[in-house]
């Protein structure tokens, strides 16, 4: 059985930071290109970031690139966001997700659909305060 599950979401003021982390288990980790993705209250979920099977490869959301980095260890079954320079607008329930088995992220533009992802955790809301 597949398992993501996010913690590190909370309250935080704008211009603050926080360090999300997805754990997985139930699947062979590094098979698996890892997403991240958000949703506010009243809009779709949207993309944020995404890895690469080994971690060499990244992509981002304009609206996040520069600000929120992306990582993952292969060896604890980990993928973390590092979220800087936080905004009001970057409220919303985050979503760790895992799909594209065996495949290669080679180009920026791919798996930023929802639809690419099979495998998704129950969310961590995030909070950003004026």
């Amino acid at each position: 059985q597949v398992q993501l599950v996010e913690s590190g979401g909370g309250l935080v003021q704008a211009g603050g930071s926080l360090r999300l982390s997805c754990a997985a288990s139930g699947l062979t980790f590094s098979d698996y290109i890892m997403g991240w993705f958000r949703q506010a209250p009243g809009k779709e979920r949207e993309f944020v970031a995404v890895i690469s099977r080994r971690g060499g490869t990244t992509d981002s959301a304009d609206s996040v690139k520069g600000r929120f980095t992306v990582s993952r260890d292969n060896a604890k079954n980990t993928v973390d966001l590092h979220m800087d320079s936080l905004k009001p607008e970057d409220t919303a329930v985050y979503y760790c997700a895992a799909g594209g088995w065996g495949r290669t992220l080679t180009s920026s533009q791919m798996f930023r659909s929802r639809y690419d992802y099979i495998y998704w955790g129950r969310g961590t809301q995030v909070t950003v305060s004026s």
